[in-house]
């Protein structure tokens, strides 16, 4: 089944559908990013997922193996602020190194790093919370922007500005291809971005429960079970919100957030701890640790391979795409 366009995005990756698979901290690893690449979508491996050096490279290798030929590439999440003995500048050179052809970056901005991969030959993707970041982003350089909105898992910034206004607003601000994230987990709204003028769509929430995710299947079952509005925000007091599944953890940070207004991150650490969620992934007990989550909750049914929720996509942009000739038709009628 082919699709009868072309994006900005579908070309700079090479892939079939305009769709990114967003980097899952602890979960995209290479036979998640494997998966989305065959089924003709891109995915990225979390470098900070691997945090050893050999371990990265292991985990690109194996990923290139699993591809076959097909694209993929490495996401590095940076902290807000350099700190002393971060390994951001050892990972870029790790995947240049490797051959790596695509990085997607968030977090701080690529700024420093930018002449170096440019020089290499690497593309690069840069992941925002809102648009007057993407218009810096632009200015930089950088490939392309992706955009995530209030609706999305993981972090949606201080803006909170909903994904559909971001699409159109975007539109009018950048001359780069741009993406759009939050919420998006049905065919029909991935049409609706391109008719407003993104080249492609980010999607997280809707994939974790693919059968290549190695979390456990009880995590997946309770996404499953889950309603958009199972989700909770929290650590806006220390600007650095985030948006996931809600439990026992959410609870407990939003009320230390309201009993201690001037609460630091070192006082919600040992609640919010990335090892706490990773647990939670190997053991099921979705109860405590930060799972990011957003509201593409809704159109999460069941458990499947990637590829099979990547078809479905497929069959719903086409409905979409129908509906819209449909009317066209009509339109074209009365005139």
């Amino acid at each position: 089944m082919s699709i009868p366009y072309q994006t900005d995005i579908t070309r700079l990756y090479g892939i079939r559908l305009p769709v990114v698979a967003g980097g899952l901290m602890w979960l995209a690893n290479a036979d998640y990013v494997a998966a989305a690449s065959r089924a003709g979508i891109m995915g990225f491996i979390t470098a900070a997922s691997f945090p050893e050096e050999q371990q990265l490279r292991g985990e690109i290798r194996r990923c290139r193996d699993l591809c076959d030929g097909g694209p993929f590439g490495v996401n590095v999440s940076m902290l807000p602020k350099l700190v002393p003995g971060e390994k951001t500048q050892q990972v870029f050179e790790t995947i240049i190194d490797e051959g790596v052809r695509f990085v997607e970056t968030s977090g701080r901005s690529p700024e420093a790093y930018l002449p170096l991969l440019k020089s290499a030959g690497v593309k690069v993707l840069h992941k925002v919370p809102a648009v007057r970041y993407a218009l810096k982003a632009q200015s930089l350089g950088v490939d392309a922007v992706a955009i995530v909105g209030a609706e999305c898992g993981g972090h949606p910034g201080m803006d909170m500005v909903g994904t559909i206004v971001n699409t159109a607003w975007a539109q009018h601000a950048l001359h780069i291809p741009y993406l759009v994230g939050g919420g998006i987990g049905h065919g029909s709204q991935i049409v609706a971005a391109l008719a407003m003028g993104a080249a492609g769509v980010v999607v997280g929430t809707r994939f974790l429960v693919a059968d290549e995710i190695w979390a456990h299947a009880e995590f997946k079952q309770r996404l499953i079970q889950a309603q958009p509005t199972d989700t909770d925000l929290c650590m806006q007091s220390i600007k650095n919100t985030v948006r996931t599944l809600r439990n026992e953890t959410t609870a407990l940070v939003k009320a230390m957030e309201v009993e201690n207004p001037q609460v630091t991150i070192a006082d919600l650490m040992p609640l919010v701890s990335g090892q706490i969620g990773r647990n939670a992934y190997k053991t099921g007990d979705w109860s405590r640790g930060l799972l990011a989550a957003g509201h593409a909750l809704a159109f999460v049914d069941r458990a499947e391979p990637l590829a099979a929720i990547v078809a479905r996509l497929q069959e719903q942009m086409l409905q979409a795409m129908q509906r819209l000739d449909a009317v066209r038709r009509v339109a074209a009628s009365v005139d």
